[in-house]
């Protein structure tokens, strides 16, 4: 009976063991998918901020596109006192008329030269990406995907009518309308926007909620390190068990031996006596 019970011990020690490691198991599980939660709302918060931040931004930006545009119109109007003042110059030579139609003339010639320059260069660019390359990897992929089946003549530009080209700028208006109005009934379901310093106390907190997990992710995530505390101290327990079952058992053999001592002695007695009687009577 003893045997039984210790080893009815060692079973419910083991079990004892599992469940507790299928309870770190489970807080594993509850701090990856909180964490897994967090990290989206976290990531939206810091574009809001981001774009916040970016509008604050815009009236600097403005302010700048002001500074250099007047920049841009003082430039300009330095080009043009520096062209009266050739043509001033050259009227001092000949009749004023011929002075301002003669830079005119070197001033078309400049740009006509460079727009001719800028035209053959940006016509050898043309077309900009690299078309059999981006049509060989087109029908690569084509190939990929259907096989055999696949028509390398949908991969040539159509020419669309004008009733088809009104037709599919029609549909990308619909599209584009209706995904305004997705975002905006999200935006509404949603309720109204935080402002920058909410946004700013809201991630904080969220990046101390975020760093608790990762600690308690990193604690529960060896696995290893706590199986083996748990067996060890089972393993201790089941030792302190046994040993005190043993001692309870040699306890109550003392104990026993103690309250049959006298039959026992008795016994002895009468048996010792009996071999004396047996002896004297085999002598004679």
């Amino acid at each position: 009976m003893e045997a039984v019970s210790v080893t009815d011990l060692h079973k419910d020690l083991h079990i004892s063991a599992d469940d507790n490691l299928r309870g770190h198991g489970s807080a594993l599980i509850e701090a990856a998918k909180t964490a897994s939660r967090l990290l989206p709302r976290q990531i939206n918060d810091e574009i809001a901020l981001a774009k916040l931040e970016l509008e604050h931004k815009k009236s600097k930006v403005g302010a700048l596109a002001v500074v250099a545009a007047l920049a841009l119109v003082f430039t300009v109007l330095l080009v043009i006192a520096l062209v009266v003042a050739a043509i001033a110059g050259l009227a001092t030579l000949m009749p004023l008329w011929l002075a301002a139609l003669i830079v005119c003339a070197a001033l078309l010639l400049v740009i006509g030269i460079s727009a001719l320059i800028g035209y053959k260069k940006f016509k050898s660019l043309l077309p900009l990406l690299p078309r059999h390359a981006w049509r060989g990897l087109r029908h690569d992929l084509g190939i990929l995907k259907e096989g055999r089946d696949f028509d390398p003549s949908t991969l040539d530009p159509v020419v669309l009518t004008k009733e088809q080209k009104k037709a599919a700028a029609a549909e990308a208006d619909a599209a584009a309308a209706k995904a305004k109005a997705e975002r905006a009934a999200k935006e509404a379901e949603q309720g109204p926007k935080a402002n920058e310093s909410e946004l700013l106390a809201r991630t904080a907190a969220r990046r101390e909620h975020l760093l608790g997990l990762r600690e308690d992710l990193l604690s529960e995530a060896d696995v290893k390190k706590q199986a083996t505390y748990l067996l060890d101290t089972a393993k201790t327990r089941a030792k302190k068990t046994v040993n005190k079952a043993a001692s309870n058992a040699i306890g109550q053999s003392v104990e026993t031996v103690k309250e049959r001592w006298k039959p026992l002695a008795i016994f002895a007695a009468s048996a010792t006596t009996c071999v004396f009687l047996l002896r004297k009577l085999l002598k004679k």
